[in-house]
Parts: structure tokens; sequence; C-alpha cells
């Protein structure tokens, strides 16, 4: 009688509203807290690149706080948090699927058991925070910056463990925004991902009732929203005191970018290949668009542009030498193999040709994909991977800075080798800019290369250095170092990017000095943050 009393006084006011909202949450149990936790979890996708609704986030974060309020078992906590992640990475990566109808007859069968399976696994990290949020016993703004510390934490080991998978790290939602995006300068993505939770959960504090003034009612909301607003302030002052975009390029280099948007169920046909190759050769060949131009002193292809073995064709290499422009190189993608006593070992690689069809340079991607290059357990699964041939791709030695003739040192990265934090560069020698050269025809028309672009400006930012994107049907891109698009191409379309190389910054950013030590120090001040306050009784 007392609970319904309050909620008459209550009816009337924007707090009660609120109350009511949070209560009716927290009455949810068994199989209907589940339903509510996973469609909250796709909502707060909606966030996620292209769509970037990031005011969704807000109910989607309170009305988890709001569920867990109703839970009294650690398993149910659990539970309602792998709910809200497998709903959360259903909806981020649903796109993963597309791959498996490359070959419809082959593969189509595997594609629920592949979706609904890496949405369950990934779903198991929100889990835990969520789980270890519900044991701090928080309310409030307090609560808000456990549920960010724990979900930073989970997010950081899900970047490295069974070989990592950090796609679609919660800060890179902010990529609609430059100003934004620069404290990735300082904390990486990471300290992105943990003020996008705080923010995000602090509403929850309005389903608590309140006798105090209004003011100290709305008081998380103000301050969660203040977060952003200092974020944003001092991305744009970093902005104000940058060149601008575009400004500063490399004395000498001019890089043309082939987009050539070759299907994936072409790309491989025996009957085709050569076609592909002798297409991108005629891109390459095309004057520039604007007649003031300087001529293209190099030439990038994307992952696999050349889908024969290059390093073992000496003809074919001299036929490729006609794309490479007078002094320049032509930089392309193209599987290596070599064989040894009658094993053969494949390697996904990227390899620099001079105009005398010499190889001047070559990189091997070291982080493979799961599935699509490479089968764990095969002798156990006994299917092979999605990507062309039987044979497993191997892992080159690591990240590289490989110095070309005519070029700044790079660091060259395959495919998702870009959406690793404080991976992307080798020890040693600094690279002057990152490339990225990725084939995401496999994912079609869908959220996956935007997300994947996304990742990649990131890294960008993170180190202070341009980053130059050829990817076979976009998102061709080339990036400044403060994260900034100068040059684009569209998803699905054949095009060319003709394009001045940005110059990296004068100095280092933190973030590319500390590296991921950063997310050590913003869950310690996270946690100092959330559980300074009283704790909040058992239920």
């Amino acid at each position: 009688m007392q609970d319904l009393a309050t909620d008459r006084a209550l009816a009337g006011t924007s707090e009660g509203g609120f109350v009511r909202l949070a209560r009716a949450f927290a009455s949810l149990a068994g199989w209907r807290r589940l339903v509510v936790a996973f469609l909250l979890g796709g909502l707060s996708a909606a966030a996620l690149p292209p769509l970037h609704v990031v005011p969704l986030l807000w109910p989607a974060f309170a009305g988890l706080i709001w569920l867990l309020d109703g839970v009294r078992r650690g398993a149910g906590a659990f539970l309602t948090g792998w709910a809200f992640g497998a709903g959360h990475f259903l909806a981020g990566l649903y796109w993963v699927g597309i791959a498996f109808l490359v070959d419809v007859e082959t593969y189509a069968a595997f594609l629920p058991l592949a979706v609904a399976g890496l949405a369950l696994g990934m779903g198991l990290f929100p889990a835990l925070a969520i789980w270890a949020t519900w044991r701090g016993r928080r309310r409030g703004l307090s609560q808000a910056f456990v549920l960010g510390a724990a979900w930073l934490a989970v997010e950081w080991v899900r970047s490295w463990i069974l070989t990592g998978f950090p796609w679609n790290l919660l800060g890179s939602i902010w990529v609609f925004s430059d100003a934004m995006v620069q404290l990735a300068a300082v904390t990486g993505v990471w300290g992105l991902s943990l003020i996008t939770v705080v923010a995000a959960a602090a509403p929850a504090a309005l389903g608590e009732p309140s006798e105090g003034p209004p003011l100290r009612r709305w008081a998380p909301i103000g301050l969660s929203l203040a977060i952003l607003g200092l974020a944003w302030g001092g991305g744009a002052w970093r902005l104000a005191a940058a060149p601008g975009p575009g400004q500063q390029a490399v004395a000498g280099v001019r890089l043309k970018l082939i987009q050539p948007n070759i299907e994936q169920t072409t790309k491989w046909q025996p009957e085709l290949r050569k076609q592909h190759v002798v297409d991108q050769m005629a891109m390459s060949r095309s004057s520039n668009d604007a007649g003031n131009r300087a001529p293209a002193t190099h030439v990038i292809w994307a992952e696999t542009a050349v889908p024969f073995n290059i390093s073992g064709e000496a003809e074919l290499r001299q036929a490729l030498a006609e794309a490479v422009p007078p002094g320049g190189l032509l930089i392309t993608g193209a599987p290596r193999v070599e064989r040894d006593n009658g094993q053969s070992r494949l390697w996904n690689s990227l390899h620099a040709l001079s105009a005398t069809g010499a190889i001047v340079g070559t990189y091997d991607k070291f982080h493979l994909v799961p599935f699509g290059e490479y089968v764990p357990l095969k002798w156990l699964l006994g299917f092979t991977k999605v990507t062309q041939g039987r044979l497993d791709f191997s892992a080159g030695p690591g990240p590289q800075t490989l110095t070309l003739p005519g070029l700044p040192p790079v660091s060259p990265l395959i495919c998702y080798e870009a959406i690793f934090p404080s991976a992307v560069t080798a020890d040693g020698a600094r690279p002057a800019w990152l490339l990225n050269i990725t084939n995401d025809a496999w994912f079609g028309t869908s959220t996956g290369p935007y997300q994947h672009l996304a990742s990649a400006r990131l890294r960008a930012v993170e180190e202070g250095l341009p980053l130059v994107r050829v990817a076979n049907s976009g998102i061709s891109a080339v990036v400044d170092s403060y994260g900034r698009v100068l040059e684009r191409l569209a998803l699905n379309t054949a095009g060319v990017i003709d394009s001045p190389l940005p110059e990296p910054l004068d100095g280092r950013t933190l973030f590319s000095r500390i590296g991921n030590w950063s997310v050590l120090a913003l869950v310690l001040l996270a946690l100092l943050a959330g559980l300074a306050p009283p704790r909040r009784p058992a239920p």
C-alpha cells in the first residue's frame, strides 16, 4: 500500500514517471527479463557506425540497470548481461553471415550457427561486466562509473584473448565527430568507451525516488553530459590548433588508390581472374581528373587484388610493371606461396613492385581471421576455411615498418589488422603512415565496411599517423593524422582516388607512447569514482 501511495503522489511529476518505469523493469523476471535485455542490447547497437543513433544508448543502458535492480542472484545478473550482450552483438555483427553466402552451396547452412554463435560468444564479455556491476551494489552515478570500469576492462580482454576480436568497441560510435575522437590521441579508443558507458548509464538515477531539490535529482545527468561536453571541447580545441585538412603533405609523393569493386562471387573464378587484373591496370594508367594535378608516383591496389602468386611468376610481374608510374611503385595485395619438399605454405601478403617488375618489399599478414583464413582445431572440426582454397594461411612475424623507394616508412595492415589498438606499428623504427589494404566485398552492402573504416580512423588518431585505406569494394579513404577523412570512395562503387600523402604529427601522441596501459589507468579512475560512495544495501 505504501508503494502504491508513493506512486500516486509522484504520478504527476517527471520523476514519478521514471520511478514507475524503473520499477516496471525491475519487476520483470525469468524469460521476460531476458527478452527485454536482449532487445535493449539490440537497441544499443544502433549507435554504432554507420547509423550513429547515439541517444538510443540512454534508454538501452538505463533500462539495463533497472533490470538489474530486480535481480536477486548472481546467476540472474550474468544471464541478464549475456542477453543484453547477445542482442548488442547480433545487431552489430549480423553482417558476418553474409560471407557464408559467397559460396551458398557449401557454407550457407553454417550461417545461422555462425552468427548466433558469434553473438552468444561475444555476449559473454558484457555479461561479465554487468555481473560485476551487480556485485558492486551501487546506485546513481556511482553505479554508472562501476559499469564503465567493468565494461572497459572486458573490452580490453576481448581485444586480445583467443587472438582477439576488438570489433565495435563502444568508443567507435563517435567517429561522426572529428572533435570527439581526438580524445583517442590521449587515451586511445578506451577513453571514448569509458565516457560513453558512464554517460549512457547515468540516466538510470532518475528511476530512484528522491526528496531532494530538482537540481540534485538531475545532477548525474548533467555531469554525464558535462563529461561528453568536455571531451568534445578538448577535441575542438585540439583541431583549432591543427593545420587545416589537407594543408600538410609529403613532398614528391602522389598516391593513386584503385577501388575496382570486384564482386566476391566472381573474384576467384579462373576465367575472370586475369581480366580483373587487366581492368585494374587500366584504372591505374588512367589520367588524372584535373589537369593541374601532379602525376601519381605510387599506385596502390587492395587486398588480394592480384589473385596469383606474384612472387613465383616473373612473367606476371613484368606485365604488372606496366601499371607502375615512372620511378614509382605498384603496391598490391596478393597470395604468396612457398613450396619446400612437397609441402606448401600460404600467406596473405602485400608486395611493392618497381617499374622493372622487381619486388622491393613484402609484408605478410600476421593477425589472421579465424575460419576466414585458418580453422582453429581443424583436425577436430573437419571443415575448411571460408576463403578460397583448402590450404590455411600462415601468419607473418608481426607488425613491420617497410622502407620503400620514394616513400616515407610505412606500417602495412591487411584487412582487420587495423582494428587492434596499440598493435598497428612495430617496436623500434617508427613509421610515418599506416597503409590498410582490405577486401570487404565479403560483406556486401552492410554495416560491416563502415565499422571497419571507423576503427581504422581511430588508429590514425591514436598513433598520430595518416592512414591510407584501399578496399576492393569500398570504403577506400585517405585519413590525416587527426582522423579527418580527406578523400573517400563510396561503398560498392568503382573508382580512383588521386591524393597526396598527409604528413604525420610532429611529435608522438601520448597513447602511441603508453599504449594499452591507458586501460589500467582509466579502469582505476572509474573505480575510484564509483566505489567511493557507500555501498547500497543487499537486496
